[in-house]
């Protein structure tokens, strides 16, 4: 009461009403936390500062596309009308330029879960570790595979239309990138998805987490090229006399994957070019990295669930 004595309080009738909606299951729980982790990659509901990287990468690396367009357009009816700035094989190489996407937003959708201790909230939902590991892979597998593949999108629409021998002809010469091209971008996006995944998990700190992804595919890369160097191979032929310790360099695995799908064979001019197997190794290592990195991530969270 008031010092007057009137009353100055207020009495609310509240309750509670049960949950009357369709209840999902595990399906829709691990389909929620992939979209909440994609979300967060790619800034939405979150302040302008968040959109700039991802879009602003995306728009880098869909230069080459749109001039490679603007050459074909120009020259369509010049001598130099087959002159290929980039192939649709190369621009999965062009795609390593998302390895800095990778390497902010792998962190970014794991290691906070940890840090700031929301992984009982999360686990008291129908979820189980395998659950979260697949979201969390599967969220920004689906994110590099729509960097990369929106280029190659752009390149293959843009040059069908200014090829002077027409859409048509154009469609059919080049039947066969329908399905390299997302074959080889769902191997590349898989393996840097369970790869940054992976190193993540190992930390709750996302600059530790980044700075371990770059520092792997770096050094991983100048050891690899060392060691094929120090074997015999001249570095002015790029590699074509190579070895299977080619196959240390991290970053190259994904394109010498690509590399067999577009070519049925590893690019010569590459670490492991001319070198017995190289092939099978290549598939070998990949799939050991790959499952080795699902191996940990439900090793690292199979108590969790």
């Amino acid at each position: 009461m008031s010092a007057t004595g009137s009353p100055t309080g207020a009495v609310y009738d509240l309750g509670y009403r049960p949950y009357e909606g369709e209840r999902g299951g595990r399906g829709a729980s691990r389909a929620a936390l992939v979209r909440v982790s994609i979300r967060r990659a790619l800034g939405l509901r979150r302040s302008w500062r968040q959109k700039v990287l991802p879009w602003s990468l995306l728009a880098i690396a869909t230069i080459p596309a749109v001039v490679n367009v603007g050459v074909k357009y120009v020259t369509r009816n010049t001598p130099l009308s087959n002159f290929e700035l980039i192939t649709f094989r190369d621009y999965v190489g062009v795609s390593t330029t998302l390895l800095l996407f990778v390497a902010i937003v792998g962190p970014d959708i794991v290691c906070p879960d940890r840090r700031h201790q929301v992984l009982p909230l999360i686990f008291a939902r129908p979820l189980t570790g395998t659950d979260y590991v697949l979201a969390k892979v599967g969220a920004l597998a689906a994110i590099v595979f729509g960097f990369s593949f929106l280029p190659q999108v752009v390149l293959f629409v843009g040059q069908m239309l200014v090829v002077p021998e027409g859409a048509l002809e154009f469609v059919r010469h080049n039947a066969a990138v329908l399905w390299q091209v997302p074959a080889a971008v769902a191997l590349f996006s898989l393996f840097w998805a369970a790869l940054a995944v992976a190193i993540s998990a190992t930390t709750p700190r996302r600059v530790v987490a980044g700075v371990a992804l770059l520092a792997t595919v770096l050094v991983s890369g100048a050891v690899a090229s060392a060691i094929v160097t120090a074997g015999g191979a001249d570095p002015e032929r790029l590699f074509e006399s190579g070895s299977l310790w080619g196959l240390l360099s991290v970053i190259d695995l994904p394109l010498r994957m690509s590399d067999l799908v577009f070519l049925g064979h590893v690019d010569p001019a590459s670490l492991v070019g001319g070198a017995e197997g190289a092939g099978i190794g290549v598939v070998l290592v990949y799939v050991a990295v790959v499952a080795g990195s699902f191996g940990y991530l439900i090793y690292r969270y199979r108590g969790e669930g």
